[in-house]
């Protein structure tokens, strides 16, 4: 019986076809071909035109990463984004990406819009007074010294720089506080918490200094402005909505900074008629209770109610992991959810298994339209399940991710997962101005260069541009208006363009 079972397997393999070369690589180019159609933009046809352009974009694309491949040393995105920040804005890529239509930006937070040269030109207004204390700045606009704490003392800003003997390094001093940005970041944050700690300095820094009214209208007028001109149609920004002042210390509620924005929205929009707006998410601090909260919901409800025209919805920020997690207020969010839309944070974390990752399952659940950062969503299989059904968007701030110490490496980012899963994302930039970094070009090229597929060209960019119309807060008809207008961008570009090759 033995032989006879040798004797037939001897058989089959002699019958038996061989391996068949031209077999294998047809099966490998339809698994090549259909993993490429589930990108971001896989399924897109390019006209003969955009495919013109596509062909250079290509081509300097390769240039890059295949150079990159060869000398790793020189990789700029294994590096912190400070050390090559301003070298990758010369890069003829990041100048075609520049004038690129990029739709919409849909997660930006109001407080770090613009970056320190234009704080430090506040800095130099009438009526500001400063407190300098050791290592710290404090900064109030009033017609009389300030009535407000102060450990050194206050004095006006104009005559504390007409006493110091060298005028430039005493700017260039205050303008450290203005910034995250310093020549050795791997030393000065060294983990999150260091980051951190600078960031909300930052914020308590710059708060005073923008929330006096005037200074802030014409601030946010002129972010409108930065973010038109880096090719940026409409906006949708988060805002604790700070309670802004005048001269005399009179001090005003949140609905009041709600309407300085519905003032300057309407305003810019009628000097700048091809830009489409810009809409409000009432975004304050996740480190409260209960009770607070409430507070918060009512604040977005009465916003809304009174400017439905710019209000988008809710969120809670601040370090996640230091914040109370969504289940804290499940019954709250939950109860609300009936009258507000929300745009939560959620698994802005490293960390698997903990309420700040667990975020993410409490956003879903209570309804988010869109989820900021996600970027703890690709360790969750169900819950990337969960946002294809419900086609939740994904604000992806790579940058931000990269600067505020989750992610050394942007190959490493989980952007690169969520690409190549064809996931709702939208590309967005968090606190531009924080690290110095344009509205939204930055981020496309960070996410192009550094986190998509070498082979990933001009349909993931259209791509990612028509998402942010697609999930952001505007109107069905809204939506079909701002498409027009970006097709008729779109195609400016693409009829105008030159291959700098």
């Amino acid at each position: 019986m033995f032989k006879i079972i040798l004797f037939a397997s001897f058989v089959v393999c002699i019958v038996a076809d061989p391996p068949d070369i031209n077999e294998y690589h047809r099966r490998r180019n339809t698994l090549s071909r259909n993993e490429l159609r589930l990108t971001v933009g896989g399924n897109m046809t390019l006209s003969d035109k955009e495919s013109e352009v596509n062909n250079c974009i290509m081509q300097l694309k390769f240039q890059e990463i295949d150079y990159a491949f060869d000398h790793p040393r020189y990789y700029n995105f294994s590096q912190h984004y400070f050390k090559y920040k301003d070298t990758m804005r010369k890069r003829r890529l990041y100048q075609i990406l520049k004038v690129m239509p990029k739709g919409a930006l849909l997660h930006v937070h109001d407080m770090s819009l613009l970056g320190p040269d234009y704080l430090m030109n506040i800095t130099y207004m009438q009526d500001l007074y400063v407190c300098l204390y050791k290592e710290t700045v404090g900064f109030r606009f009033s017609s009389k010294t300030p009535n407000a704490p102060c450990k050194g003392k206050w004095q006006d800003i104009s005559k504390v720089r007409s006493s110091v003997e060298n005028v430039t390094k005493f700017d260039e001093e205050l303008r450290k506080h203005f910034t995250l940005v310093v020549d050795d970041p791997d030393t000065v944050y060294g983990c999150i918490t260091d980051t951190w700690t600078k960031f909300m300095d930052y914020f308590l820094t710059v708060d005073p200094l923008l929330t006096y009214r005037p200074v802030w209208e014409k601030y946010f007028y002129d972010a409108l402005m930065k973010f038109r001109e880096d090719n940026v149609l409409y906006v949708e920004f988060r805002s604790v909505l700070p309670s802004l002042y005048e001269l005399d210390g009179t001090a005003f509620d949140p609905v009041v900074t709600a309407k300085a924005y519905r003032k300057v929205i309407r305003k810019f929009v009628k000097d700048y008629p091809d830009f489409i707006g810009a809409k409000l998410i009432y975004a304050p601090s996740r480190r409260v209770n209960r009770s607070v909260l409430s507070t918060y919901l009512q604040i977005a409800k009465d916003v809304k109610n009174d400017m439905p025209d710019i209000f988008a919805g809710f969120d809670l920020v601040g370090q996640e992991d230091l914040g109370e997690p969504l289940i804290e207020f499940a019954p709250q969010l939950l109860e609300a959810s009936e009258s507000l839309d929300y745009f939560f944070h959620a698994g802005e974390t490293d960390w698997l298994g903990t309420l700040t990752d667990e975020n993410l399952m409490d956003a879903i659940l209570l309804g988010a339209k869109r989820i900021g950062h996600a970027y703890a969503l690709a360790k969750h299989p169900l819950l990337l399940e969960e946002v294809i059904k419900n086609d939740i968007g994904l604000e992806i701030n790579i940058i931000s991710n990269a600067v505020l110490s989750l992610v050394r490496d942007v190959r490493n980012h989980p952007l690169s997962t969520f690409l190549s899963k064809g996931l709702p994302v939208v590309i967005s930039s968090d606190d531009p101005g924080a690290w110095e970094a344009e509205p939204l070009t930055d981020d496309f090229y960070v996410a192009f260069v550094g986190a998509a597929s070498r082979l990933a060209d001009l349909r993931l960019l259209k791509q990612l541009a028509l998402n942010s119309f697609t999930y952001s807060s505007l109107e069905d008809r809204q939506k079909i208006e701002a498409l027009r207008r970006f097709k008729r961008n779109w195609d400016s570009f693409i009829n105008n363009f030159k291959c700098p090759l």
